[in-house]
C-alpha cells in the first residue's frame, strides 16, 4: 500500500483554541430559553413590587395578635399584663366575646377588616362594662359613637391630654403615627370627650358612655399596642391602663365566622387596587405567548401510518430547524458523528475506539498533522455560518482523503500500471 500525497485542500488552521466540550454557547442557550427568562423576570419584578407595596415584607402572624411577636403584633403587651395578674383570653368569635363581656371582663376589639355589623357592635357595647375599640372604622363609629368622626392622621407626637381618663393622664403623651377623631356637639352632649389633642385637627383617643352602664374608649391607631412602638413616649402606659382595667381581658380579633355573608366585602374589595390590572396583564401575556409559541402554519395533514419519509427529506428538515434556531454546534456535531463513524469503519477500528484514537489513525493514514485532524473532528467550534461551512468542507475532505489512502487502486497512476484492472 502506497501512501497518497498530502491533501492540498486547506483545513482549519492549527491555531484554533481547543475546547473542553462541544456544547452550545451561552448566547445560544439564552436565545433558546428567552421566553422562560422573560417569565422569570416578570415574576421577580412582581415579587419585588409586592414587597415594596407591603413595605419591605409583611410581619409574621396576625396584626395586633396576642401571640404575635412581630413588630405589628401585641405579644409584649399581653405578656406584661399577664405578669401583673391580668388573665388575657384571645378569642376570634363574637359569641365567646359577648359571654365574657357579660361576666364583667374588659373587651378589647380590633376589627381590622370590618367584619362586625352595627347590631353586633351595639350588643357588645350594651353588655360590656369596659369596651376598648382599636382603630375603629366608619361603621363602628356609627354604631358606637354617632357624633364621633374620623379626622385623618396626627401631625406628630401628641402631649395635650385634655381629658379625665386615668390611663390617658398616666400616659401624658403619645408617639407619632396616631389617627384622630373629631367630636361634634351631639357627641359632646352625650358625654363624649377627646384625649390627646393635636391642635385643631382632633383627638387621638375618645371616650364616652355606652348604651348600657359601661364605658367605651376609642383609640384611633394600633400604635400604642404594637410591639415595635409600645415603648415610645406614653404608649405603654395608655395600653396597660386601658387593657388592664380589670382582672380579666378579652382580646377579641373578629374572625371569618363573624362576617355577615350578605354584607361581607367581595374579593375585589379586599384586594389592593393593583391586583386586578396585574392579573389581567398576566392573562394577556399568557395568551399572547401561547399564540406566539404554539402557532401552526397550516392545517394538520392526516396520513396513514406507517409513513415512509425519504432520508434526504429528513436531513433537509433537520437542517432547516438547525438553521432557524442558529444551532450551528449541534448541526456540526451531527456531521462529525457521521464522519467519525465512517472513518472508523474505513480504518477497520473497533467500536470501542474513542475519538482520539480515530483522529490519530486518520492522521497517520493521510499524513496530516494530528492536531489539525483532531481540530476538524472534535475541537474546532463555528462562530458563524461561514466557519460552519468551512468545517463541513474540511470534514468531507478528510473523509475523502482517508478513503483515497485506503483505496489507491482507484487513482489514475495505478490504473495505468494495471490496465486489466477495472477503474
Amino acid at each position: 500500500m502506497t501512501a497518497a500525497p498530502p491533501a492540498t485542500a486547506a483545513g482549519p488552521s492549527t491555531d484554533v483554541a481547543p475546547a473542553d466540550a462541544i456544547t452550545p454557547t451561552l448566547r445560544a442557550n439564552l436565545r433558546r430559553r428567552r421566553i422562560w427568562i422573560v417569565f422569570a423576570i416578570v415574576l421577580v419584578l412582581g415579587a419585588i413590587s409586592l414587597l415594596v407595596i407591603r413595605g419591605g415584607g409583611g410581619s409574621a402572624g396576625q396584626r395586633l395578635g396576642a401571640d404575635n411577636p412581630a413588630p405589628f403584633g401585641a405579644k409584649a403587651l399581653v405578656e406584661v399584663l399577664g405578669s401583673h395578674g391580668v388573665e388575657v383570653g384571645a378569642v376570634d368569635d363574637f359569641d365567646t366575646a359577648l359571654t365574657s363581656a357579660k361576666s364583667g371582663a374588659t373587651v378589647l376589639v380590633f376589627d381590622e377588616f370590618g367584619l362586625l355589623d352595627e347590631q353586633r357592635l351595639s350588643r357588645l357595647a350594651m353588655f360590656a362594662d369596659r369596651l376598648v375599640v382599636v382603630e375603629p372604622g366608619f361603621a363602628a363609629l356609627e354604631a358606637l359613637a354617632p357624633g364621633v368622626r374620623l379626622a385623618g392622621a396626627a401631625s406628630g407626637a401628641v402631649d395635650e391630654v385634655e381629658c379625665e381618663l386615668p390611663a390617658a393622664e398616666r400616659a401624658g403623651s403619645l408617639s407619632t403615627g396616631q389617627r384622630l377623631f373629631t367630636l361634634d356637639d351631639e357627641a359632646t352632649a352625650d358625654g363624649w370627650q377627646g384625649c390627646f389633642r393635636d391642635g385643631d385637627h382632633g383627638y387621638a383617643v375618645a371616650t364616652g358612655p355606652s348604651s348600657g352602664d359601661g364605658r367605651i374608649v376609642l383609640v384611633g391607631a394600633t400604635t400604642p399596642f404594637e410591639n415595635g412602638r409600645i415603648t415610645e413616649r406614653g404608649n405603654a402606659a395608655l395600653a396597660i391602663g386601658l387593657a388592664g382595667a380589670s382582672e380579666e381581658l378579652v382580646w377579641y380579633l373578629p374572625g371569618p365566622l363573624d362576617a355577615d355573608p350578605g354584607q361581607a366585602p367581595t374579593l375585589g374589595e379586599l384586594t389592593p387596587g393593583w391586583v386586578s390590572p396585574v392579573l389581567a396583564l398576566a392573562v394577556v401575556v399568557t395568551v399572547v405567548a401561547g399564540v406566539w409559541r404554539g402557532r401552526r402554519f397550516g392545517p394538520l395533514v392526516v396520513e396513514n401510518l406507517p409513513v415512509h419519509v425519504p432520508a434526504g427529506e429528513t436531513a433537509l428538515g433537520r437542517a432547516r430547524l438547525y438553521a432557524r434556531s442558529a444551532a450551528r454546534t449541534h448541526a456540526l456535531d451531527q456531521l462529525r458523528l457521521g464522519a467519525i463513524a465512517r472513518i472508523a469503519s474505513s480504518l477497520r477500528l473497533p467500536r470501542t475506539a474513542d475519538v482520539a484514537e480515530i483522529a490519530a489513525a486518520a492522521a497517520v493514514a493521510t499524513g496530516r498533522d494530528p492536531g489539525q485532524v483532531r481540530a476538524v473532528l472534535v475541537e474546532a467550534l463555528p462562530t458563524g455560518d461561514r466557519e460552519l461551512v468551512q468545517l463541513a468542507n474540511a470534514l468531507d475532505d478528510l473523509e475523502h482523503a482517508v478513503h483515497a489512502t485506503l483505496a489507491p487502486e482507484t487513482s489514475t497512476p495505478q490504473a495505468a500500471d494495471h490496465p486489466g484492472r477495472r477503474p
